[in-house]
């Protein structure tokens, strides 16, 4: 009786790290959704105490109105440590006030240590103008 309660507790705990492993992987490596932007950067910086990541926020150059009056558009958005080729082109792009095109991937959940939104831009492309 007592070794089939230990096989039991044991296989649950089994179950239990193979579902909560499978559940992160999902989170963190699987996308809900992947889209671009296009704007100019507003903010960018490098923050955290103990985990370090990007973070910004586009201005889309749209004007939108709603009761209270007229809102310019922003959008937030967080770039994994890992991608240190794409911190440089946004710092680049924003020193030079050059509008871009942002490639992202919004993940299903945003983990504190992840960065501060759902939104991870992938890849940056200067975007040229027409006057």
């Amino acid at each position: 009786m007592k070794k089939t309660i230990i096989k039991v507790v044991v296989i649950l705990f089994l179950l239990g790290g193979l579902g909560s492993g499978l559940f992160f992987f999902v989170a963190t490596k699987a996308s809900y959704s992947e889209g671009n932007r296009t704007g100019r950067i507003m903010k960018f910086s490098k923050k955290g105490y103990i985990f370090k990541t990007y973070e910004g926020t586009l201005d889309l150059a749209n004007i939108s109105r709603n009761q209270q009056g007229v809102i310019a558009s922003t959008w937030d958005f967080s770039v994994l440590p890992d991608t240190e080729e794409v911190a440089k082109q946004m710092d680049k792009a924003m020193t030079e006030n050059k509008a871009v095109k942002v490639y992202y991937e919004e993940k299903y959940f945003q983990f504190s240590w992840r960065g501060d939104t759902k939104y991870f831009v992938t890849k940056v492309e200067e975007v040229h103008e027409v006057d």
